[in-house]
């Protein structure tokens, strides 16, 4: 037994794995990590560009699609037999736990991230294209995002949403995913089969509060204190919102809470303790998903303790005392959103132009 499974049971929250390459899952390290407590597993285009063009794991497969098809759609068969493959790891976790674990995460195309129709579409290929139940498509938490999730939440789908830095959005987010349950239920669907997380930023969100407090000069005892404070006051909008009439409805008839995930957990800031997005964020029926290295410092060092509803009020008074400062938080998560999905749209256009300039390499080409 090790404090990941500690984590899961004396807390109640499912600490995943924020990596998915080849090599770890031909070479067994993904099942190691579950065996060490891991229960899911979450990716992104970045991930996938470090992926595949750090490995030649996926060569023979490029190669071969290439010969008849586009870089692009390359990318997207390699990546789905990746995700697929890690369901197939997954999968008897998923079965041991009733289906409330054992998930794999693929993120639609960064390029749709402000489109609802065509995130739609690319959500729901991607869904029936792989087939699995232990499949969650990723959908930013965008405005444009938030009517898709809801929408794949009524055909029954499994929707993990990303990207989300905000309180206002995050309550949005809740409201479309119990709309999306409701609606799935008035045309008979089975409630029990949908699942859903709620990836809420951290790190980042100390990342830039830091920078605008620095600026105002504003008192130093303030810096990185926003980014859990945030998350926790998220917490209690959670516990809120998953009680009272309109849930219990909804569970009687078998729904699952959409749980809250914590992402970007890994400490930016040197100055700051390397498990400050983990330690402070342990509280039952949340995820949080790590990368490796954080994962290793858990393992070493890590504190199993709930945290996430503790000093609610001081948490509070952290976010008011921001505001004073002349840190306008709608405003810091409106950037982190936009610098967000940039950055996915960055990897993946990297990532294609990476896989054009080996496809040129491969056919004598310049």
């Amino acid at each position: 037994m090790t404090r990941l499974h500690d984590l899961y049971d004396q807390q109640g929250q499912s600490p995943w794995v924020d990596n998915l390459t080849r090599p770890s899952i031909q070479g067994g390290g993904l099942k190691r990590l579950v065996d060490q407590g891991i229960r899911g597993v979450t990716s992104n285009p970045t991930i996938f560009e470090k992926a595949m063009t750090g490995s030649d794991a996926y060569d023979e497969q490029f190669k071969e699609v290439i010969s008849r098809d586009s870089v692009e759609t390359a990318f997207w068969d390699m990546a789905v037999d990746d995700v697929a493959h890690a369901c197939g790891v997954l999968r008897p976790l998923y079965d041991a736990s009733g289906g409330g674990d054992g998930f794999v995460s693929l993120e639609v195309s960064p390029a749709l991230a402000y489109q609802t129709e065509a995130t739609v579409n690319a959500a729901r290929e991607l869904h029936e294209r792989i087939g699995l139940p232990n499949l969650m498509v990723k959908i930013p938490a965008t405005a444009e995002g938030v009517p898709a999730i809801e929408k794949m939440i009524s055909e029954g789908r499994n929707i993990n949403v990303t990207l989300i830095f905000s309180l206002p959005r995050y309550r949005q987010v809740i409201d479309a995913y119990l709309a999306g349950l409701e609606a799935f239920a008035s045309s008979g669907g089975d409630l029990r089969r949908v699942h859903s997380v709620a990836s809420f930023f951290v790190s980042r969100v100390d990342t830039e509060v830091d920078r605008r407090l620095e600026q105002a000069g504003a008192d130093p005892s303030l810096a990185g204190k926003a980014a859990v404070a945030q998350a926790r006051l998220a917490y209690e909008l959670f516990t809120q919102s998953f009680s009272g009439p309109r849930w219990e409805a909804l569970a009687a008839e078998g729904a699952h809470r959409q749980r809250p995930l914590w992402a970007s957990t890994s400490t930016k800031n040197p100055r700051y303790p390397d498990l400050l997005y983990v330690d402070s964020l342990i509280g039952p029926h949340t995820v949080n998903t790590m990368p490796d290295a954080t994962i290793d410092a858990f393992l070493d060092h890590g504190t199993v303790a709930r945290t996430v509803d503790s000093e609610i009020e001081a948490a509070r008074a952290v976010i008011e005392r921001v505001g004073a400062a002349g840190v306008d938080m709608a405003d810091v998560s409106r950037v982190l959103e936009e610098e967000g999905v940039a950055s996915f749209s960055k990897s993946y256009d990297q990532l294609l132009q990476s896989l054009s300039d080996k496809a040129n390499a491969l056919s004598g080409g310049s």
